[in-house]
């Protein structure tokens, strides 16, 4: 599985990108690999306030829905208007095409209690035992 160095990950298998105070979010490697076939995605609309480990979208897969969490509190800016018509580019590209939204991070502070991509994959390691 991939998990890039330059993205910080969250426990409920969210991945973070950050330029400046604009933050893009998605789902990991391993998470839409665990998800399957998605089919469809609920996502938020520009404007909409995000609080840290609160759910924030949902993805639907042929097995079941899955709420997203944010990883970082903050205000949704856009959401990946491709997604709606297309939800399958998650599971082809789920670090580029297939991200969910991005946000303006209100809370700097927060995106150090992310996990680095060696702490995400202990982490997978450890809900495999």
């Amino acid at each position: 599985m991939n998990f890039p160095k330059d993205l910080r990950y969250t426990k409920t298998h969210e991945w973070a990108r950050k330029e400046g105070s604009r933050v893009t979010v998605g789902i990991t490697d391993y998470a839409q690999k665990e998800i399957s076939d998605v089919v469809f995605v609920e996502l938020p609309k520009a404007g909409r306030a995000a609080e840290q480990a609160k759910p924030i979208a949902v993805v639907e897969s042929v097995k079941a829905a899955f709420d997203i969490y944010a990883p970082v509190s903050g205000k949704i800016t856009k959401a990946n208007p491709d997604l709606e018509a297309d939800p399958g580019r998650i599971n082809q590209d789920c670090y580029g095409q297939g991200w969910f939204f991005e946000m303006e991070l209100s809370e700097p502070g927060q995106w150090e209690s992310l996990l680095s991509a060696e702490a995400y994959e202990q982490l997978l390691k450890q809900e495999a035992h």
